[in-house]
């Protein structure tokens, strides 16, 4: 099998997961982070390199207050567990996004995890916190434009390879498939730029119930597509 070297995952459905147990939105999101370290332990040892998960949008904060507080101090907790398991399993961590609305307390975890394993050399996690594609996009617009203004970069000079690299996402290879779990069919202002020729996989299953074997069943099916010209290889249809 045909393992992709990077997976982007949109993680949805813990707040219709909870609901359906009776259970509070809060926790469902419990759960879907207790989940997201037993898929990146899965994922790298199927030989994927690169794995990108959807934690909390720019949009995200239009939820409920409760919700969003609750949100964050799952987020602090999880970037506590998150180094032990990054030590365990040589992870290297980087968050992507605009951290500057976030709590003090919650950036300087950040900083430090990223640079507690910036020599990692297994799995490469990318976390996108208060991200947007299109905030990310526009923050790129503004750095550049400010380069452009100082004369650090000519305007005529300007390729793909140039705004890719004012992209959260530079030096990272675009994904080669992205899951979103839950049934929504859509990509909910993520990673734009980077999705231009990647391969999609919707499924039904929420995330917390979201298993190693899911993620095979992903994968096979990114096999069976044909990567030149789209669609399902010929001889999948014989």
């Amino acid at each position: 099998m045909n393992v992709p070297q990077h997976v982007a995952i949109i993680l949805d459905g813990n707040g219709r997961w909870a609901k359906s147990k009776g259970m509070p939105r809060n926790y469902g999101h419990a759960q879907g982070s207790k989940n997201v370290e037993r898929i990146c332990e899965d994922a790298y040892r199927m030989g994927i390199k690169y794995l990108t998960v959807y934690a909390f949008s720019t949009e995200n904060w239009n939820r409920p207050k409760d919700e969003v507080d609750a949100l964050m101090k799952l987020l602090r907790n999880y970037m506590k567990t998150c180094l032990k398991t990054a030590e365990k399993n040589d992870m290297k961590i980087r968050v992507i996004g605009d951290t500057t609305r976030l709590d003090e307390d919650i950036r300087s975890r950040i900083v430090e995890l990223e640079e507690a394993t910036k020599n990692n050399g297994g799995l490469n996690f990318q976390i996108a916190i208060n991200y947007g594609s299109r905030d990310e996009i526009t923050r790129a617009v503004r750095r550049l434009s400010r380069d452009c203004k100082d004369g650090k970069v000519d305007p005529d000079t300007i390729d793909e390879k140039t705004i890719e690299s004012y992209l959260d996402t530079h030096d990272i290879p675009d994904p080669d498939l992205l899951i979103r779990t839950s049934g929504e069919q859509r990509l909910s202002n993520y990673l734009l730029w980077q999705l231009a020729y990647t391969e999609f996989y919707f499924t039904d299953v929420p995330w917390p119930d979201f298993t190693k074997e899911e993620l095979v069943k992903a994968i096979e099916q990114y096999n069976a597509r044909d990567r030149r010209y789209g669609g399902i290889k010929e001889e999948q249809n014989v």
